[in-house]
Protein backbone atom coordinates (compact mmCIF):
# COMPACT_ATOMS: atom_id res chain seq x y z
CA UNK A 1 0.00 0.00 0.00
CA UNK A 2 3.02 2.26 0.60
CA UNK A 3 4.59 1.63 -2.43
CA UNK A 4 1.01 2.34 -4.57
CA UNK A 5 0.75 5.92 -2.17
CA UNK A 6 4.19 6.97 -3.43
CA UNK A 7 3.75 6.43 -6.87
CA UNK A 8 0.57 7.97 -6.81
CA UNK A 9 2.09 11.07 -5.04
CA UNK A 10 5.15 11.15 -8.22
CA UNK A 11 2.12 10.61 -10.46
CA UNK A 12 -0.07 13.66 -9.57
CA UNK A 13 3.52 15.92 -8.49
CA UNK A 14 4.90 15.21 -11.76
CA UNK A 15 5.66 18.95 -13.44
CA UNK A 16 3.59 18.86 -15.78
CA UNK A 17 0.69 17.00 -13.75
CA UNK A 18 1.00 20.50 -11.41
CA UNK A 19 1.29 22.82 -14.73
CA UNK A 20 -1.93 21.39 -15.88
CA UNK A 21 -3.47 21.22 -12.57
CA UNK A 22 -3.05 25.07 -12.13
CA UNK A 23 -4.00 25.69 -15.67
CA UNK A 24 -7.36 23.76 -15.04
CA UNK A 25 -7.68 25.28 -11.64
CA UNK A 26 -7.55 29.18 -13.13
CA UNK A 27 -9.31 28.07 -16.28
CA UNK A 28 -12.89 26.66 -14.00
CA UNK A 29 -12.35 29.75 -11.68
CA UNK A 30 -12.75 32.15 -14.82
CA UNK A 31 -15.26 30.31 -16.41
CA UNK A 32 -17.27 29.83 -13.24
CA UNK A 33 -16.89 34.11 -12.96
CA UNK A 34 -18.42 34.50 -16.29
CA UNK A 35 -22.35 34.76 -15.62
CA UNK A 36 -24.11 32.21 -18.16
CA UNK A 37 -20.85 30.05 -18.37
CA UNK A 38 -21.41 26.98 -16.36
CA UNK A 39 -19.48 24.08 -14.35
CA UNK A 40 -20.60 21.59 -16.66
CA UNK A 41 -19.76 23.92 -19.75
CA UNK A 42 -16.34 24.36 -18.35
CA UNK A 43 -15.67 20.88 -18.05
CA UNK A 44 -16.94 19.41 -21.35
CA UNK A 45 -15.19 22.73 -22.64
CA UNK A 46 -11.53 21.33 -21.89
CA UNK A 47 -12.81 17.44 -21.94
CA UNK A 48 -10.95 16.60 -24.99
CA UNK A 49 -7.74 18.39 -23.84
CA UNK A 50 -7.66 15.00 -21.66
CA UNK A 51 -7.12 12.96 -24.75
CA UNK A 52 -3.35 14.20 -25.25
CA UNK A 53 -2.20 13.20 -21.87
CA UNK A 54 -1.20 9.94 -20.74
CA UNK A 55 -2.72 8.21 -16.94
CA UNK A 56 -4.20 10.53 -14.73
CA UNK A 57 -3.07 13.82 -15.77
CA UNK A 58 -5.92 14.85 -18.35
CA UNK A 59 -8.41 13.46 -14.77
CA UNK A 60 -6.41 15.82 -12.89
CA UNK A 61 -6.89 18.61 -14.77
CA UNK A 62 -10.57 18.43 -15.51
CA UNK A 63 -10.77 18.19 -11.23
CA UNK A 64 -9.22 21.62 -11.35
CA UNK A 65 -11.57 23.31 -13.75
CA UNK A 66 -14.47 21.45 -11.48
CA UNK A 67 -13.29 23.19 -8.25
CA UNK A 68 -12.27 26.47 -9.55
CA UNK A 69 -15.80 26.87 -11.51
CA UNK A 70 -17.43 26.40 -8.52
CA UNK A 71 -15.94 28.67 -6.57
CA UNK A 72 -15.43 31.17 -9.37
CA UNK A 73 -19.56 31.83 -9.38
CA UNK A 74 -19.19 33.46 -6.37
CA UNK A 75 -16.99 36.61 -7.69
CA UNK A 76 -19.75 37.62 -10.12
CA UNK A 77 -22.32 36.81 -7.61
CA UNK A 78 -20.51 38.76 -4.85
CA UNK A 79 -19.51 42.01 -7.54
CA UNK A 80 -22.30 41.70 -9.79
CA UNK A 81 -25.06 40.51 -8.01
CA UNK A 82 -25.01 37.82 -10.49
CA UNK A 83 -24.42 34.18 -9.68
CA UNK A 84 -22.02 32.69 -12.31
CA UNK A 85 -23.15 29.73 -11.62
CA UNK A 86 -26.40 28.22 -9.24
CA UNK A 87 -24.37 26.71 -6.87
CA UNK A 88 -23.53 30.46 -6.21
CA UNK A 89 -27.10 32.00 -5.95
CA UNK A 90 -27.18 32.00 -1.76
CA UNK A 91 -24.02 34.00 -2.11
CA UNK A 92 -25.96 37.03 -3.45
CA UNK A 93 -27.76 37.28 -0.49
CA UNK A 94 -24.79 38.70 1.57
CA UNK A 95 -21.98 39.01 -0.97
CA UNK A 96 -23.38 42.03 -2.90
CA UNK A 97 -24.71 44.02 0.42
CA UNK A 98 -21.14 43.73 1.66
CA UNK A 99 -19.12 44.15 -1.24
CA UNK A 100 -21.35 46.87 -2.96
CA UNK A 101 -23.90 48.72 0.09
CA UNK A 102 -23.47 51.08 3.11
CA UNK A 103 -24.44 49.06 5.97
CA UNK A 104 -25.43 50.44 9.08
CA UNK A 105 -22.95 49.01 12.11
CA UNK A 106 -26.09 48.94 14.58
CA UNK A 107 -29.24 47.68 12.34
CA UNK A 108 -31.59 49.27 14.80
CA UNK A 109 -29.33 52.91 14.10
CA UNK A 110 -29.75 53.38 10.51
CA UNK A 111 -28.70 57.17 10.75
CA UNK A 112 -25.47 55.72 12.94
CA UNK A 113 -21.77 54.79 11.79
CA UNK A 114 -21.87 53.31 8.37
CA UNK A 115 -19.58 50.70 6.82
CA UNK A 116 -18.37 51.43 3.34
CA UNK A 117 -18.49 48.35 0.89
CA UNK A 118 -15.55 46.04 1.33
CA UNK A 119 -15.77 43.38 -1.88
CA UNK A 120 -12.14 42.70 -0.68
CA UNK A 121 -13.30 41.35 2.39
CA UNK A 122 -16.95 39.74 0.80
CA UNK A 123 -14.13 37.80 -1.62
CA UNK A 124 -11.51 36.93 0.60
CA UNK A 125 -14.39 35.22 3.17
CA UNK A 126 -15.85 33.76 0.14
CA UNK A 127 -12.30 32.08 -0.90
CA UNK A 128 -11.31 30.67 2.89
CA UNK A 129 -14.35 29.11 2.63
CA UNK A 130 -14.95 27.91 -0.71
CA UNK A 131 -10.85 26.23 -0.33
CA UNK A 132 -12.08 24.86 3.22
CA UNK A 133 -15.43 22.91 2.43
CA UNK A 134 -13.74 21.46 -0.42
CA UNK A 135 -10.77 20.14 1.50
CA UNK A 136 -12.97 19.10 4.07
CA UNK A 137 -14.83 17.24 1.23
CA UNK A 138 -11.61 15.68 -0.28
CA UNK A 139 -10.83 14.46 3.15
CA UNK A 140 -14.08 12.42 3.71
CA UNK A 141 -13.25 11.32 -0.17
CA UNK A 142 -10.29 9.71 0.87
CA UNK A 143 -11.49 8.58 4.47
CA UNK A 144 -15.32 7.34 2.79
CA UNK A 145 -14.89 6.12 -0.68
CA UNK A 146 -12.44 2.88 -0.07
CA UNK A 147 -14.57 2.03 2.69
CA UNK A 148 -17.66 1.93 0.21
CA UNK A 149 -16.26 0.19 -2.15
CA UNK A 150 -14.90 -2.66 0.00
CA UNK A 151 -18.58 -3.44 0.51
CA UNK A 152 -19.76 -3.13 -3.09
CA UNK A 153 -17.08 -5.75 -3.43
CA UNK A 154 -20.12 -8.07 -2.73
CA UNK A 155 -21.81 -7.15 -5.24
CA UNK A 156 -22.84 -9.55 -8.16
CA UNK A 157 -25.05 -8.81 -11.60
CA UNK A 158 -28.56 -8.00 -9.75
CA UNK A 159 -26.94 -5.76 -7.40
CA UNK A 160 -25.38 -3.74 -10.34
CA UNK A 161 -28.93 -3.33 -12.56
CA UNK A 162 -30.20 -2.02 -9.28
CA UNK A 163 -27.57 0.38 -8.84
CA UNK A 164 -27.47 1.30 -12.02
CA UNK A 165 -31.37 1.70 -12.17
CA UNK A 166 -30.91 3.78 -8.95
CA UNK A 167 -28.97 6.40 -11.03
CA UNK A 168 -31.03 6.46 -13.75
CA UNK A 169 -33.68 7.35 -11.46
CA UNK A 170 -32.15 10.45 -10.07
CA UNK A 171 -32.53 11.45 -14.13
CA UNK A 172 -35.74 13.34 -12.31
CA UNK A 173 -33.99 14.88 -9.88
CA UNK A 174 -31.52 16.56 -12.19
CA UNK A 175 -34.56 17.50 -14.78
CA UNK A 176 -35.25 20.90 -13.45
CA UNK A 177 -39.49 20.86 -12.42
CA UNK A 178 -40.19 18.58 -15.02
CA UNK A 179 -40.12 15.38 -13.86
CA UNK A 180 -41.75 13.88 -17.07
CA UNK A 181 -39.17 15.91 -19.14
CA UNK A 182 -36.43 14.40 -17.13
CA UNK A 183 -37.73 10.76 -18.21
CA UNK A 184 -37.87 11.94 -21.68
CA UNK A 185 -34.60 13.12 -21.47
CA UNK A 186 -33.21 10.30 -19.74
CA UNK A 187 -35.77 7.78 -22.67
CA UNK A 188 -33.58 9.86 -25.30
CA UNK A 189 -30.08 8.97 -23.75
CA UNK A 190 -31.24 5.67 -23.04
CA UNK A 191 -32.14 5.18 -26.99
CA UNK A 192 -28.30 6.63 -27.78
CA UNK A 193 -27.28 3.99 -25.33
CA UNK A 194 -28.49 0.88 -27.81
CA UNK A 195 -27.44 1.92 -30.89
CA UNK A 196 -25.00 -0.09 -32.02
CA UNK A 197 -23.93 -4.25 -31.10
CA UNK A 198 -25.40 -5.93 -28.53
CA UNK A 199 -23.07 -7.19 -26.16
CA UNK A 200 -24.56 -9.67 -25.07
CA UNK A 201 -26.14 -11.28 -28.16
CA UNK A 202 -23.96 -9.37 -30.70
CA UNK A 203 -26.88 -8.32 -33.08
CA UNK A 204 -26.72 -4.85 -34.93
CA UNK A 205 -29.82 -2.31 -33.36
CA UNK A 206 -30.31 1.00 -35.12
CA UNK A 207 -27.50 1.27 -37.22
CA UNK A 208 -29.22 1.57 -40.66
CA UNK A 209 -26.24 -0.01 -42.45
CA UNK A 210 -23.91 2.90 -41.32
CA UNK A 211 -20.74 1.57 -40.90
CA UNK A 212 -19.97 4.36 -38.03
CA UNK A 213 -22.95 3.49 -35.94
CA UNK A 214 -21.72 -0.15 -35.37
CA UNK A 215 -19.55 0.93 -32.26
CA UNK A 216 -22.17 3.16 -31.01
CA UNK A 217 -22.82 7.18 -30.91
CA UNK A 218 -19.45 8.68 -29.88
CA UNK A 219 -19.63 9.84 -26.47
CA UNK A 220 -17.41 13.21 -26.74
CA UNK A 221 -19.34 15.35 -29.52
CA UNK A 222 -22.91 14.52 -27.38
CA UNK A 223 -21.40 16.18 -24.49
CA UNK A 224 -19.44 18.91 -26.25
CA UNK A 225 -22.87 19.51 -28.45
CA UNK A 226 -25.02 19.62 -25.11
CA UNK A 227 -23.04 21.58 -23.01
CA UNK A 228 -20.52 23.91 -25.01
CA UNK A 229 -21.92 24.63 -28.06
CA UNK A 230 -25.39 24.75 -26.60
CA UNK A 231 -24.31 27.69 -24.52
CA UNK A 232 -22.72 29.23 -27.75
CA UNK A 233 -26.28 29.46 -29.16
CA UNK A 234 -27.59 30.55 -25.75
CA UNK A 235 -24.56 33.05 -25.42
CA UNK A 236 -25.33 34.77 -28.92
CA UNK A 237 -29.20 35.12 -28.33
CA UNK A 238 -27.88 37.09 -25.35
CA UNK A 239 -25.27 39.32 -27.08
CA UNK A 240 -28.86 40.28 -29.14
CA UNK A 241 -31.34 41.23 -26.99
CA UNK A 242 -28.49 43.43 -24.97
CA UNK A 243 -27.58 44.89 -28.31
CA UNK A 244 -30.96 46.07 -28.82
CA UNK A 245 -31.99 46.32 -25.70
CA UNK A 246 -33.31 49.78 -24.41
CA UNK A 247 -31.64 49.54 -20.96
CA UNK A 248 -28.07 48.87 -21.09
CA UNK A 249 -26.77 46.45 -18.17
CA UNK A 250 -24.19 48.40 -16.11
CA UNK A 251 -20.94 46.53 -14.99
CA UNK A 252 -19.65 48.63 -11.93
CA UNK A 253 -17.43 46.74 -9.63
CA UNK A 254 -16.03 48.66 -6.56
CA UNK A 255 -12.09 48.78 -5.69
CA UNK A 256 -10.81 45.72 -4.19
CA UNK A 257 -9.27 45.96 -1.23
CA UNK A 258 -7.29 43.28 1.14
CA UNK A 259 -8.52 40.13 0.43
CA UNK A 260 -7.53 37.75 3.24
CA UNK A 261 -9.90 37.34 6.45
CA UNK A 262 -9.07 38.88 9.57
CA UNK A 263 -8.82 36.90 12.64
CA UNK A 264 -11.98 38.03 14.08
CA UNK A 265 -13.82 37.38 10.99
CA UNK A 266 -12.51 33.80 11.73
CA UNK A 267 -13.46 33.36 14.60
CA UNK A 268 -17.03 34.14 13.81
CA UNK A 269 -17.42 31.93 10.54
CA UNK A 270 -15.52 28.87 11.75
CA UNK A 271 -18.21 27.13 13.21
CA UNK A 272 -20.34 27.66 10.47
CA UNK A 273 -18.18 26.85 7.69
CA UNK A 274 -17.79 23.93 9.08
CA UNK A 275 -21.38 22.89 9.50
CA UNK A 276 -22.14 23.80 6.07
CA UNK A 277 -19.05 21.11 4.99
CA UNK A 278 -20.63 18.63 6.79
CA UNK A 279 -24.37 19.65 5.03
CA UNK A 280 -22.49 19.83 1.68
CA UNK A 281 -20.54 16.70 1.93
CA UNK A 282 -23.55 14.94 2.89
CA UNK A 283 -26.20 16.48 0.23
CA UNK A 284 -22.82 15.35 -2.84
CA UNK A 285 -23.44 12.01 -1.37
CA UNK A 286 -26.75 11.99 -2.54
CA UNK A 287 -27.48 11.35 -6.30
CA UNK A 288 -29.49 14.29 -8.14
CA UNK A 289 -28.87 17.35 -5.86
CA UNK A 290 -26.66 19.77 -6.24
CA UNK A 291 -24.27 23.00 -5.09
CA UNK A 292 -27.66 25.20 -5.63
CA UNK A 293 -29.37 23.08 -3.12
CA UNK A 294 -26.55 22.80 -0.75
CA UNK A 295 -26.07 26.45 -0.97
CA UNK A 296 -29.66 27.06 0.58
CA UNK A 297 -29.47 24.32 3.09
CA UNK A 298 -26.65 25.56 4.25
CA UNK A 299 -27.33 29.46 4.46
CA UNK A 300 -30.93 28.35 6.20
CA UNK A 301 -28.96 26.53 8.55
CA UNK A 302 -26.88 29.01 9.02
CA UNK A 303 -29.19 31.49 9.50
CA UNK A 304 -31.31 29.57 11.93
CA UNK A 305 -28.12 28.87 14.12
CA UNK A 306 -27.25 32.51 14.38
CA UNK A 307 -28.85 34.38 17.56
CA UNK A 308 -28.81 37.87 15.89
CA UNK A 309 -30.83 36.49 12.81
CA UNK A 310 -31.60 39.99 11.24
CA UNK A 311 -28.06 40.87 10.15
CA UNK A 312 -28.81 38.28 7.13
CA UNK A 313 -29.67 39.47 4.28
CA UNK A 314 -27.35 43.32 5.08
CA UNK A 315 -23.51 41.18 4.74
CA UNK A 316 -23.39 39.52 7.25
CA UNK A 317 -20.15 36.82 6.65
CA UNK A 318 -21.74 34.05 7.87
CA UNK A 319 -23.99 34.03 5.26
CA UNK A 320 -21.08 33.66 2.26
CA UNK A 321 -19.06 31.38 4.55
CA UNK A 322 -22.61 29.38 4.56
CA UNK A 323 -22.94 29.46 0.68
CA UNK A 324 -19.79 28.83 -0.46
CA UNK A 325 -18.44 25.96 1.95
CA UNK A 326 -22.19 24.40 1.42
CA UNK A 327 -21.88 24.28 -2.33
CA UNK A 328 -17.67 23.78 -2.36
CA UNK A 329 -17.87 20.81 -0.33
CA UNK A 330 -20.61 18.93 -2.19
CA UNK A 331 -17.67 18.10 -5.20
CA UNK A 332 -15.87 15.69 -2.72
CA UNK A 333 -19.00 14.02 -1.75
CA UNK A 334 -20.42 13.52 -5.27
CA UNK A 335 -16.87 11.93 -6.63
CA UNK A 336 -18.28 9.27 -3.78
CA UNK A 337 -21.03 7.04 -4.87
CA UNK A 338 -19.39 8.19 -8.36
CA UNK A 339 -15.96 6.64 -7.84
CA UNK A 340 -17.40 3.49 -5.84
CA UNK A 341 -20.80 3.04 -7.38
CA UNK A 342 -20.25 4.41 -10.24
CA UNK A 343 -23.20 6.44 -10.22
CA UNK A 344 -22.55 10.18 -11.20
CA UNK A 345 -23.74 12.39 -8.05
CA UNK A 346 -24.36 15.48 -10.53
CA UNK A 347 -23.79 16.51 -13.97
CA UNK A 348 -20.64 17.14 -13.52
CA UNK A 349 -19.58 14.09 -11.95
CA UNK A 350 -21.35 12.59 -14.98
CA UNK A 351 -18.91 14.21 -17.44
CA UNK A 352 -16.08 13.37 -15.01
CA UNK A 353 -17.49 9.65 -15.44
CA UNK A 354 -17.15 9.84 -19.27
CA UNK A 355 -13.60 11.12 -18.89
CA UNK A 356 -12.32 8.22 -16.44
CA UNK A 357 -13.87 5.80 -18.90
CA UNK A 358 -11.96 6.89 -21.87
CA UNK A 359 -8.65 6.42 -20.35
CA UNK A 360 -9.99 2.94 -19.20
CA UNK A 361 -11.07 3.68 -15.86
CA UNK A 362 -14.00 1.99 -15.02
CA UNK A 363 -15.68 4.01 -12.01
CA UNK A 364 -17.00 1.12 -9.69
CA UNK A 365 -15.57 -1.20 -6.43
CA UNK A 366 -13.17 -3.06 -8.79
CA UNK A 367 -11.74 0.27 -9.86
CA UNK A 368 -10.03 0.71 -6.13
CA UNK A 369 -8.18 -2.77 -6.78
CA UNK A 370 -7.39 -3.06 -10.05
CA UNK A 371 -6.33 0.43 -10.30
CA UNK A 372 -4.96 1.56 -7.05
CA UNK A 373 -2.39 4.00 -8.00
CA UNK A 374 -4.30 6.27 -10.34
CA UNK A 375 -7.15 6.27 -7.51
CA UNK A 376 -4.57 7.64 -5.38
CA UNK A 377 -3.37 10.04 -7.71
CA UNK A 378 -6.75 11.44 -8.40
CA UNK A 379 -7.39 11.77 -4.21
CA UNK A 380 -3.97 13.67 -4.14
CA UNK A 381 -5.28 15.64 -7.21
CA UNK A 382 -8.49 16.45 -5.95
CA UNK A 383 -6.92 17.77 -2.57
CA UNK A 384 -4.36 19.91 -4.61
CA UNK A 385 -7.01 21.56 -7.25
CA UNK A 386 -8.98 22.44 -3.52
CA UNK A 387 -5.48 24.08 -2.36
CA UNK A 388 -4.78 25.38 -5.84
CA UNK A 389 -7.80 27.34 -5.81
CA UNK A 390 -7.77 28.87 -2.47
CA UNK A 391 -3.76 30.15 -3.66
CA UNK A 392 -5.39 31.53 -6.88
CA UNK A 393 -7.99 33.14 -4.84
CA UNK A 394 -5.73 35.55 -2.63
CA UNK A 395 -3.66 36.28 -4.98
CA UNK A 396 -5.20 36.75 -8.29
CA UNK A 397 -8.61 37.67 -7.27
CA UNK A 398 -8.38 40.86 -8.32
CA UNK A 399 -7.13 39.45 -11.86
CA UNK A 400 -9.79 37.17 -12.16
CA UNK A 401 -12.62 39.98 -11.42
CA UNK A 402 -11.63 41.51 -14.69
CA UNK A 403 -12.58 38.50 -16.48
CA UNK A 404 -16.17 38.95 -15.61
CA UNK A 405 -15.54 42.44 -18.27
CA UNK A 406 -14.67 40.13 -21.49
CA UNK A 407 -16.75 40.91 -24.09
CA UNK A 408 -18.79 38.32 -26.13
CA UNK A 409 -17.25 39.29 -29.24
CA UNK A 410 -14.02 37.78 -28.29
CA UNK A 411 -15.67 35.09 -25.67
CA UNK A 412 -18.04 33.37 -28.10
CA UNK A 413 -15.56 33.04 -31.47
CA UNK A 414 -12.96 31.12 -28.78
CA UNK A 415 -15.56 29.21 -27.57
CA UNK A 416 -16.63 28.22 -30.94
CA UNK A 417 -13.02 27.38 -31.97
CA UNK A 418 -12.37 25.05 -28.82
CA UNK A 419 -15.94 23.28 -29.40
CA UNK A 420 -14.73 21.89 -33.10
CA UNK A 421 -11.27 21.81 -32.83
CA UNK A 422 -12.05 19.55 -29.40
CA UNK A 423 -14.85 17.60 -31.74
CA UNK A 424 -12.41 16.56 -34.28
CA UNK A 425 -9.55 15.84 -32.41
CA UNK A 426 -11.15 12.99 -30.41
CA UNK A 427 -11.27 10.61 -33.96
CA UNK A 428 -10.24 12.87 -36.36
CA UNK A 429 -13.61 12.47 -37.82
CA UNK A 430 -16.14 14.98 -39.68
CA UNK A 431 -19.28 12.70 -38.47
CA UNK A 432 -18.31 13.49 -34.71
CA UNK A 433 -18.72 17.33 -35.82
CA UNK A 434 -21.66 17.34 -36.88
CA UNK A 435 -23.26 15.33 -34.50
CA UNK A 436 -21.43 17.95 -31.74
CA UNK A 437 -23.59 20.56 -34.42
CA UNK A 438 -26.75 18.52 -34.17
CA UNK A 439 -26.49 17.97 -30.42
CA UNK A 440 -25.63 21.28 -29.93
CA UNK A 441 -29.10 22.16 -31.79
CA UNK A 442 -30.70 19.97 -30.05
CA UNK A 443 -29.43 21.00 -26.23
CA UNK A 444 -30.56 24.91 -26.96
CA UNK A 445 -33.75 24.02 -27.95
CA UNK A 446 -33.82 21.59 -25.14
CA UNK A 447 -33.06 24.29 -22.41
CA UNK A 448 -35.80 27.09 -23.95
CA UNK A 449 -38.41 24.21 -23.09
CA UNK A 450 -36.73 23.37 -19.74
CA UNK A 451 -35.15 20.15 -20.08
CA UNK A 452 -32.19 19.35 -18.43
CA UNK A 453 -29.10 17.62 -21.02
CA UNK A 454 -27.79 15.91 -18.11
CA UNK A 455 -30.66 13.52 -18.13
CA UNK A 456 -29.59 12.89 -21.35
CA UNK A 457 -25.69 12.15 -20.44
CA UNK A 458 -26.87 9.72 -17.41
CA UNK A 459 -29.17 7.75 -19.80
CA UNK A 460 -26.26 7.35 -22.53
CA UNK A 461 -23.59 6.41 -19.77
CA UNK A 462 -25.75 4.52 -17.36
CA UNK A 463 -28.20 2.74 -19.73
CA UNK A 464 -25.59 -0.04 -21.41
CA UNK A 465 -24.21 -0.74 -17.95
CA UNK A 466 -28.03 -1.72 -16.63
CA UNK A 467 -29.05 -3.60 -20.09
CA UNK A 468 -25.75 -5.92 -19.40
CA UNK A 469 -26.14 -6.41 -16.09
CA UNK A 470 -30.36 -6.88 -16.34
CA UNK A 471 -29.70 -9.48 -18.82
CA UNK A 472 -26.75 -11.24 -17.25
CA UNK A 473 -29.07 -11.66 -14.21
CA UNK A 474 -32.01 -13.38 -16.12
CA UNK A 475 -29.24 -15.35 -17.85
CA UNK A 476 -28.01 -16.44 -14.07
CA UNK A 477 -31.77 -17.13 -12.86
CA UNK A 478 -33.08 -19.01 -16.31
CA UNK A 479 -35.22 -16.28 -17.20
CA UNK A 480 -36.86 -15.79 -13.40
CA UNK A 481 -37.60 -12.35 -12.50
CA UNK A 482 -37.07 -13.37 -8.25
CA UNK A 483 -33.70 -13.12 -8.74
CA UNK A 484 -34.06 -9.13 -8.48
CA UNK A 485 -35.84 -9.36 -5.16
CA UNK A 486 -33.88 -12.33 -3.17
CA UNK A 487 -31.08 -10.03 -2.62
CA UNK A 488 -31.38 -7.85 -0.11
CA UNK A 489 -29.25 -5.17 -1.38
CA UNK A 490 -30.71 -5.45 -4.67
CA UNK A 491 -34.32 -4.99 -3.34
CA UNK A 492 -33.42 -1.49 -1.21
CA UNK A 493 -32.09 -0.12 -4.31
CA UNK A 494 -35.02 -0.86 -6.48
CA UNK A 495 -37.52 0.86 -3.41
CA UNK A 496 -34.82 3.73 -3.35
CA UNK A 497 -34.96 4.15 -6.68
CA UNK A 498 -38.82 4.70 -6.21
CA UNK A 499 -38.08 7.26 -3.59
CA UNK A 500 -35.67 8.80 -6.08
CA UNK A 501 -38.67 9.02 -9.17
CA UNK A 502 -40.88 10.53 -6.86
CA UNK A 503 -38.99 13.14 -4.86
CA UNK A 504 -39.36 15.46 -7.53
CA UNK A 505 -43.03 15.56 -6.78
CA UNK A 506 -42.36 17.37 -3.78
CA UNK A 507 -38.92 18.70 -4.02
CA UNK A 508 -39.92 22.11 -5.53
CA UNK A 509 -42.05 22.57 -2.56
CA UNK A 510 -39.39 22.17 0.19
CA UNK A 511 -37.25 24.54 -1.59
CA UNK A 512 -39.49 27.14 -2.03
CA UNK A 513 -40.18 26.73 1.91
CA UNK A 514 -36.21 26.79 2.40
CA UNK A 515 -35.96 29.93 0.18
CA UNK A 516 -38.73 31.87 1.77
CA UNK A 517 -36.94 30.84 5.07
CA UNK A 518 -33.68 32.82 4.05
CA UNK A 519 -35.50 36.04 3.03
Amino acid sequence: MFANILEALTNALSPQTLLLLAFGTAAGIAIGAMPGLSVNMGIALLYPMTFTFKGVQGIIMLLGVYCGAIYGGSISAILLKTPGTPASAATVEDGYPMANEYRPVNLEDYNGPQLPPQPGRALGLSTFASMFGGIFSAVMLILLAPQLARVATSFSKPEYFALALFGISIISSVSSESVLKGVIGGFIGLFIATIGIDSMSGKMRFTFGNTYLIGGVSFIPILIGLFAFAQVLQSIEDEFQQKYSIQKPQKTIAKIDRVFPTAEDLRLVLPTILRSSIIGTFIGCVPGTGGDISSWISYNEAKRWAKDKRRFGHGDPRGICASESGNNSVSGGAMIPMLTLGIPGDGATAILMGALMVQGLQPGPLLFSKDTVRVYAIFIGFMLANILMGIFGFSLIRLFAKVIHVPNYILIPAIVLITFVGTYSYNHSMIDVYIMLGFGILGYFLKKFKFAPSAIILGIILGATAEQNFSGSLIMSGGDFSIFLTSPICAVFLVISLISVMSPLIGPIVRKILVRGTR
